[in-house]
């Protein structure tokens, strides 16, 4: 077939992983008319930083999937139109396959499998480009000087080269069987930016930088020929363009360097002295000593090395040490025998959303947003609001007690803005905390002052979610007068330990000049199948005290906290919608709108007392100063008509 190919749409799999994120930048950069949609699952070794350029590119297209989902291949190879497959995705870190062999076999050989099986199935594809390795061929003879052609035997030796040499296998099946344009390469190590620090020579860099030892397998003598990134990202080029179907590429160099050498040339550079800083420790259970190519095939088409060996290590020495951040927390991978679990993520869909968003130009504010409180009710509902109003925004992913995760998440990311809407609040209601007073204290009292204090130290603005329920009625706030409790107010309620925390922590904030501090309390919203929504709550008791409180209606409330975030208020507020509403008048509304044949008993508060563990708080809050920020707001009556019974009204 000709070797000539003028791709229209391409899919390159494993796209944001190390190599084949290098090819799409540059198939991206060079080519303008060729249509690349990039697909990853976002696994441990993988990051949408990697691909950053591209996304404000009009011929780019990310997809977060994986390639073991037969449908979604199936799907996307039809609605795109793709007609070039370059296939990277794959698990490739040798260390691992000891430890986790199965997902090796289930992403390198029926991954390779469901793409092949959609490629006959579409007969779309002119060209299908599977990337292999070098340890596919086994371990080469140390003495001699004929590296292996891609005509040589194929002898795996660990798991990983295994599974590579099995889905080689399958390639060339479809290939012969069903005509199935394929295109193998088989390349040796690659280094340069981006890589993650399990692999030898951004690991060595790193603790370098850390200036911790450098651990050599076995005595070091193991010998590896390396290639600069940008000289494979050419390769590929230039096998998408002139490679002939049917054929195998071997991506190779003729100069090899020992790890030991590796090793000495890296502290070179560091200035370190070699003998101090290696560290020998036990060998791999199976450890190739060398791996040798021929290379001729591929130079032949007109590729050729470009990148001396302490130019590309001075570049990406370079790269580490002005990202050191890039990866994130990655103590696990710089371990001498790192065992990482590939189901771990390395992206949220939320971090997908803002790396969209950031870079599609979608938000002209320059905000970026992060919530902690993922799981949370609130939490959740922030982020689809984010997500509504185009805010660029992710979930923190650090513990609050601990500060060292806080720092990485926002040293990661750099938020504009923090919000904290994680909390104990009690598993089914507060009375779980009076039983479990450490576990709140952790994250109500230590985790949140912890965050503020995170937040303050790297100069960034914090958003608090609180509690009105600090409070009681009184004789100066008496139920019934429409006098209620004002920001400046101290708390009085001390009936339940969760208020306890949560009035503790509001009093320390107060000392922060960069954190805003809102009081809701009773929250309400429009999902009325929501456990955790009081309108739900109360309609599930079997008896309900019927004391007026200020209430707040979510629906209308967290978009006007997105605003306040933006506007940086400052400080404590009330946040509930403004008067007072009582049990029996909510439950009356829900007999109107919802369910007619509603109906509900009431109880005093002595009664109450009996069946619960923790005395419940019931106020009135003053939001003069939230209805002065924002006069649109509504009475708390009026906004449970619009947000939550107007929208679920039951119809006749």
């Amino acid at each position: 077939m000709s070797s000539e190919s003028a791709p229209k749409t391409i899919l390159i799999t494993g796209a944001a992983g190390f190599i084949a994120s290098h090819v799409t930048k540059r198939l991206v950069s060079n080519y303008p008319n060729y249509k690349i949609i990039a697909l990853d699952k976002l696994n441990y070794c993988s990051s949408l930083k990697n691909l950053q350029p591209c996304f404000t590119s009009s011929n780019f297209k990310f997809v977060k999937a994986d390639i073991a989902s037969s449908d979604l291949i199936n799907y996307l190879l039809d609605a795109e139109e793709i007609d070039t497959i370059m296939h990277f995705a794959a698990e490739t870190h040798v260390d691992n396959s000891f430890g986790n062999s199965f997902e090796f076999t289930t992403n390198n050989i029926y991954g390779t499998h469901v793409l092949l099986e959609a490629c006959k199935v579409t007969r779309r594809i002119n060209r299908f480009i599977h990337v292999s390795t070098d340890e596919v061929y086994g371990e080469s003879d140390l003495e001699t000087d004929i590296g292996n052609p891609e005509a040589s035997q194929l002898l795996p030796t660990n798991p990983y080269s295994a599974t590579k040499a099995g889905a080689e296998m399958l390639v060339m099946a479809y290939h012969r069987s069903y005509g199935l344009p394929i295109i193998t390469t088989r390349g040796n190590n690659v280094y340069g930016p981006n890589q993650f620090p399990e692999k030898l020579i951004p690991k060595f860099v790193l603790l370098a930088m850390r200036g911790d030892p450098l651990p050599i397998h076995g005595n070091g003598s193991n010998v590896r020929s390396y290639l600069f990134c940008g000289d494979v990202a050419e390769a590929f080029d230039v096998i998408l363009h002139k490679g002939v179907i049917g054929h195998v590429y071997n991506i190779g160099t003729k100069k090899e360097r020992s790890v030991v050498d590796v090793a000495r040339d890296i502290c070179n550079l560091f200035g370190f002295d070699i003998e101090k800083a290696l560290h020998f420790v036990n060998d791999r259970p199976f450890n190739d000593k060398r791996y040798f190519l021929d290379d001729q095939k591929l130079k032949k088409l007109g590729w050729e090395e470009r990148t001396p060996w302490e130019a590309g290590l001075r570049m990406t020495i370079a790269w580490y040490r002005e990202n050191p951040d890039w990866w994130g927390n990655v103590g696990h991978a710089l371990h001498p025998h790192p065992r990482i679990s590939m189901s771990v993520p390395s992206h949220t869909e939320e971090e997908f959303l803002m790396m969209q968003y950031t870079t599609s130009g979608i938000s002209k504010s320059e905000l970026k947003f992060m919530i902690y409180g993922r799981t949370g009710w609130i939490g959740g509902l922030l982020g689809k609001i984010c997500m509504e109003k185009g805010i660029p925004y992710a979930y923190g992913r650090g513990k609050l007690e601990d500060r060292k995760m806080l720092l990485n998440d926002i040293r990661s990311l750099r938020p504009t803005h923090v919000i904290n809407a994680a909390g104990v609040t009690g598993r089914t209601n507060v009375d779980w905390c009076e039983t479990h007073k450490l576990e709140t204290i952790r994250t109500n009292v230590v985790g949140t002052l912890n965050l503020a204090d995170v937040c303050h130290q790297e100069g960034i603005y914090l958003m608090n979610f609180a509690t009105g329920c600090i409070f009681q009625y009184d004789k100066d706030h008496a139920q019934g007068s429409g006098r209620g409790f004002k920001e400046e107010d101290e708390p009085n309620f001390t009936g339940s330990f969760y208020s306890k925390t949560k009035a503790m922590v509001e009093e320390m904030l107060r000392e922060y000049n960069n954190v805003c501090s809102l009081r809701l309390r009773m929250p309400i919203s429009s999902d009325l199948s929501n456990m955790r929504n009081f309108i739900t709550k109360i309609t599930r008791y079997s008896k309900v005290v019927n004391i007026p409180n200020s209430m707040s209606v979510l629906d209308e409330l967290l978009p006007i906290s997105i605003e306040m975030a933006k506007r940086k208020c400052k400080g404590v507020w009330n946040f509930t919608n403004p008067g007072i509403v009582s049990h029996n008048e909510i439950l009356e509304l829900y007999k109107e709108y919802i369910d007619p044949k509603f109906k509900w008993v009431n109880f005093n508060l002595e009664e109450q007392a009996k069946v619960i563990i923790a005395p419940r708080s019931n106020n009135e809050l003053d939001v003069s100063k939230l209805k002065k920020e924002f006069p649109e707001l509504l009475s708390i009556k009026d906004s449970i008509i619009k947000y939550v019974f107007e929208p679920n009204k039951r119809v006749k």
